[in-house]
């Protein structure tokens, strides 16, 4: 038997791979499946910094009302809660990091010292970092 000219056997048709016009059609609708996920991942990642916007509301008023307890008053400005004040002699900090006075969208909180709705008032502005607003760019008091 002579091996120099057998054929070669043939192709099944089920291995021959994938026409052109398949591939442009998975691409496309990797496309569109990829469009979906992003946009939802988008609106998910909004909402996850609003509300981490809300508890760091909470972890900078726990900062203030202990520096209150050590100070006998809560401070006058946000910042003696990182670096000591002259007129504070029983300061105990820092109370927070410099860091955790911005927000998660990296606006700095509202605060008024002495606050209309109690000791002080403690604003989240929100995803706008601007007074009012509906959804994510809605504020967010320590007295709500």
């Amino acid at each position: 038997m002579n091996l120099r000219h057998r054929r070669p056997a043939a192709v099944p048709s089920r291995a021959r791979g994938f026409t052109l016009m398949e591939m442009l059609a998975v691409i496309v609708l990797l496309g569109i499946v990829a469009t979906i996920v992003v946009t939802q991942v988008g609106k998910n990642v909004e909402r996850g910094r609003y509300d981490a916007g809300k508890t760091q509301l909470a972890v900078v008023g726990q900062a203030i009302d202990s520096y209150a307890m050590d100070n006998g008053t809560p401070p006058p400005k946000l910042e003696d809660l990182v670096t000591r004040p002259p007129d504070a002699p029983h300061w105990n900090g820092p109370y927070l990091k410099p860091s955790q006075l911005e927000d998660p969208f990296g606006h700095a909180f509202g605060y008024r010292y002495p606050g209309a709705h109690g000791s002080y008032d403690l604003i989240f502005y929100g995803a706008d970092g601007k007074a009012g607003g509906n959804g994510f760019d809605k504020d967010v008091g320590n007295w709500e």
